[in-house]
């Protein structure tokens, strides 16, 4: 089992002189020694150092009041979600999966060891409440994959408490300044800890990737630049997204299912650009993963439509276990798909598309069109994708209400999310003209979003219904819904036909 922490700190370095006095920081009370802990902490990594270069620690430490296997994962400066397990021997399954997306198939070894002397004092209030915990850290770093040895620092580390304000940390920092005392130029001890023990090679290689236009990204000149920038973030997303998902974060599966659909879009779109004998295939597998994670995301969609309609209705048209229903029927569809989430995350084929991900970011397929201009190609791209949607829009607009209307309006919903991921990837090279157009593309994939969420609603009603009617329970308030929910759509159709007009007149890419 798991618990996960937000872990909000700061840290300086120290000298000789110790901890100055923080008595003085506004709203401390009294400064409480709480004595001196022996830390004992192995960092692992891969050979390659894959979990450091996106700033992710895990540790396995003893000593001290949290003893045990800690992994950290950035959120923003100073912060980190700090996910922790009991000590064990070896690293417990729970971990694993959150680092499989960097880690893949790659063994996890130790690469540093420190062990710190660790002078805490708590920091509190008038109330006696915690506010913040200070420290004074002697570490002691030995490198355990190769490397120059040992190092030694001292720091102060400055970690906020549960319910404080953040900005009680700039209080304290205030004092710590006037005291001489400076932040620390490492994000994290194990940071500092491989750089100042690495090979020479390794060493130098650091240094220049430090220096100002080693760090500064070359400015995207060509379409092929604009287009590989693009499919990079979302490369990028799904495997930063990956942990969240894993741990069930709100809205995490929804945002990693969109990463897959931009990039399997812009394979599409940018078939000039990148050559799409090679992407098709790749494509196929996106299609395949925003499969599975859709099978979460759509009961997730369903659930809160159906909870929401029900908070709407007075309580006399509630007849029967209506919640209680919904809440069986929610947790038994997504218990299920959720274990069938967790299988595909571990499973060879992911991982197998993430390797693949990686080596055509590496190495991409780039066709003539790449070499041009973005404002010609891309702006031609976009184009297209949008006559395709005017296409698809009118058709369903010309058939009548039904089955084969729904369809219709279904297939522009999707052609009207790619059309407005191009608008997206084009912003860079096309500015204001690209970002009007994924405005417009929002609002209509918002209208036809509605419409299909009301088709699905209804499905989910009619077998909510024969369920409630086999356990011999009323089916008044499915009915109910079900006709809102037709009421619904039907109002979405007839405000199609003037948002499409005033979209169309606003459109110049």
């Amino acid at each position: 089992m798991a618990d996960t922490k937000r872990e909000i700190e700061r840290k300086y370095e120290s000298d000789d002189s110790g901890l100055p006095d923080l008595t003085g920081v506004a709203g401390v009370a009294t400064v409480v020694d709480k004595g001196v802990a022996q830390l004992d902490a192995t960092y692992y990594d891969t050979p390659d150092e894959r979990l450091a270069a996106s700033s992710i620690t895990l540790r396995r430490r003893t000593g001290g009041a949290d003893a045990g296997w800690h992994l950290k994962f950035p959120v923003a400066k100073g912060v980190r979600d700090e996910i922790q397990a009991p000590l064990s021997d070896s690293l417990p399954r729970t971990l694993a999966g959150l680092v499989r997306s960097r880690v893949r198939e790659t063994e996890l070894v130790p690469v540093v060891r420190l062990r710190s002397d660790r002078d805490v004092r708590d920091l509190v209030d008038a109330d006696g409440r915690l506010l913040a915990e200070v420290s004074v850290d002697a570490v002691r770093a030995e490198r355990l994959d190769g490397g120059s040895g040992t190092v030694q620092w001292t720091e102060i580390e400055v970690e906020l408490a549960d319910g404080t304000d953040p900005a009680f940390l700039d209080k304290v920092e205030k004092r710590l300044k006037k005291a001489g005392v400076r932040p620390s130029s490492a994000e994290s001890k194990l940071q500092r800890a491989l750089a100042e023990t690495a090979p020479k090679k390794q060493k130098k290689r650091a240094a220049k990737a430090r220096e100002p236009e080693a760090q500064a990204p070359a400015p995207a000149r060509t379409a092929g630049d604009h287009v590989l920038a693009y499919i990079g973030a979302q490369r990028d997303a799904i495997v930063e997204l990956d942990p969240a998902v894993r741990r069930d974060v709100y809205d995490s599966v929804h945002k990693m299912r969109v990463a897959t659909r931009r990039m399997r879009s812009a394979f599409k779109t940018y078939g000039k650009v990148l050559d799409r004998e090679v992407t098709d295939p790749i494509g196929e597998e996106l299609k395949w993963l925003a499969g599975e994670l859709g099978v979460d995301r759509d009961q997730e969609v369903l659930t809160e439509r159906l909870t929401e309609a029900l908070g709407e209705l007075p309580r006399t048209l509630m007849s029967g276990p209506v919640r209680t229903r919904l809440r069986t029927w929610s947790h038994a569809k997504r218990g299920g798909s959720r274990r069938r989430l967790m299988n595909v995350l571990d499973g060879k084929r992911y991982l197998q598309l993430l390797d693949t991900l990686d080596a055509l970011v590496a190495e991409p397929p780039l066709l003539k069109a790449a070499a041009g201009k973005p404002e010609k190609v891309i702006a031609k791209a976009v184009r297209k994708d949008f006559g395709k949607l005017s296409g698809l829009v009118e058709h369903a607009l010309e058939l009548d209400s039904g089955a084969d209307r729904d369809l219709a309006l279904h297939e522009a919903r999707k052609k009207a999310k790619r059309t407005r991921y191009a608008a997206e990837s084009a912003v860079p090279a096309l500015g204001d003209s690209a970002g009007k157009l994924v405005k417009s593309m929002k609002s209509l994939q918002n209208l036809l979003g509605d419409h299909q969420d009301s088709v699905m609603t209804r499905e989910a009603l009619r077998e909510l219904a024969r369920q409630a009617h086999a356990a011999g329970e009323s089916t008044f308030t499915y009915g109910l819904l079900y006709g809102r929910e037709e009421q619904r759509a039907a109002a979405d159709e007839a405000a199609l036909p003037e948002a499409w007009a005033q979209m169309k007149a606003g459109v110049a890419v």
